[in-house]
């Protein structure tokens, strides 16, 4: 086992917690890291893979989440180009992301997880995809509540990427539920009697 080769990896990927993402100078307001991106495509993923089963639609989680979390490992040599750089930009991404997996114990593995979101033929693949998707569109319905209307524009164009009806649905709540909803919930429990009372069974 090369431990030192493994090392190198993860200082790679870990330098995305410090790649930023580049859509948002266009945007005109928004910041974050490809990182940051990448929990949220997970965690969106998840969900939309467990909503997928309660349908009955068989898939592998585990490749669902591989999928996501390594999704724009290339980005730690490229960094991230948005879409307006991408019409005059040509990122060898394909190449940048063997690199980074070259002589690693599991290169076959993530290999072939590079090629399944390339090809994006299966279940797995196509959820990645769309959770890649709605982790903006998030962001973006969260600006756009908060009156950073130039997100709408943004949101409209997003949502034609969605590919599965899983996702198309779950974007139509997230564009317009309230985000800081969640924390309004219950106001008077939350905000004027902080402490939860004690249970006498514990």
């Amino acid at each position: 086992m090369d431990f030192n080769r493994l090392s190198d990896f993860l200082f790679e990927a870990l330098s995305l917690k410090r790649t930023p993402r580049t859509g948002y100078q266009f945007l005109g307001k928004g910041k974050e890291n490809v990182a940051q991106h990448s929990f949220g495509v997970s965690v969106i993923s998840y969900t939309l893979g467990a909503l997928a089963r309660t349908q009955g639609i068989e898939l592998n989680m585990e490749r669902l989440l591989t999928l996501s979390i390594f999704h724009d490992l290339a980005e730690a040599r490229t960094g991230d180009l948005n879409y307006m750089n991408k019409r005059y930009v040509t990122s060898f991404e394909n190449e940048a992301y063997s690199d980074a997996i070259l002589g690693l114990p599991f290169e076959d593995s993530l290999a072939s997880i590079r090629k399944e979101w390339d090809e994006s033929l299966t279940m797995e693949a196509q959820l990645a995809r769309d959770a890649d998707q709605l982790d903006m569109l998030a962001e973006l319905a969260r600006m756009s509540a908060h009156g950073f209307h130039n997100a709408d524009e943004w949101i409209k164009y997003a949502k034609m990427r969605l590919k599965t009806d899983i996702a198309k649905g779950l974007c139509e709540a997230l564009v317009l539920r309230d985000p800081d909803g969640w924390w309004f919930l219950k106001k008077d429990e939350y905000w004027v009697n902080p402490q939860r009372e004690k249970d006498p069974k514990d």
